[in-house]
């Protein structure tokens, strides 16, 4: 499975990347307007730069345009897609069957906001696909999943819907068991915020809808 790393023009924890690098390893590596910035601090050689190129430093950019293997995608800033959603497009395009998302959070909240809709793509097309930082992991889900205590981001997990509805959602194992319940955007927001795990592994299942997963730790 092709591994895919997208660096994103968020605000990024330099030494929390450094040490997540160090552990994993990418078969292509997509840096995203400013998101050259963090490569460049990181060391890392994007395989491919896409973007309007509006808001990097004009100096990172002349020095990545130096360097020949690199695949540039320049677009117009007026356009339907963001640049994060342009990057994703790309490694879908690629093969790629995993992409981990760093940089996407931390900024502007509508830009935050935006990254979390461009991991739909990959869900429906069953492609895994994260965004990270340093605290917090954030997936869709549109089925059940087990949950180990020792491969959690952080000690807390939270569901939200992402469709209107989410049906029939069971937690076991969790510290705030569920079953068959139904949540609705908007409602009871707290019912599924800041879950911990009180087994070594949990699991849920539900119905049918689309969820937003968060793995955090304070």
């Amino acid at each position: 499975m092709k591994k895919c790393l997208v660096v994103t023009g968020g605000k990024l924890d330099l030494a929390f990347a450094r040490s997540f690098l160090q552990e994993e390893c990418f078969d292509r590596v997509i840096a995203v307007d400013a998101g050259l910035e963090a490569a460049d601090a990181l060391g890392l050689v994007p395989d491919y730069v896409v973007g309007d190129f509006d808001t990097v430093k004009a100096s990172v950019l002349e020095g990545f345009r130096k360097i020949p293997h690199i695949v540039w995608e320049q677009h117009k800033p007026e356009k339907n897609e963001t640049d994060t959603e342009l990057a994703r497009s790309r490694a879908l395009t690629l093969g790629c069957g995993r992409i981990v998302f760093l940089g996407a959070t931390g900024g502007r909240l509508d830009h935050t906001l935006g990254n979390i809709h461009v991991l739909f793509a990959c869900l429906q097309r069953g492609v895994e696909a994260w965004i990270l930082d340093a605290q917090n992991k954030v997936f869709l889900l549109d089925k059940g999943r087990t949950f180990y205590r020792n491969q959690l981001w952080g000690d807390y997990v939270s569901f939200l819907p992402y469709t209107e509805t989410v049906t029939g959602i069971t937690l076991k194992g969790f510290k705030y068991p569920l079953y068959r319940k139904d949540i609705c955007r908007g409602e009871e927001a707290g019912l599924c915020i800041s879950n911990e795990l009180s087994e070594d592994q949990a699991f849920i299942e539900f119905e049918d809808g689309v969820l937003v997963c968060v793995e955090s730790k304070d």
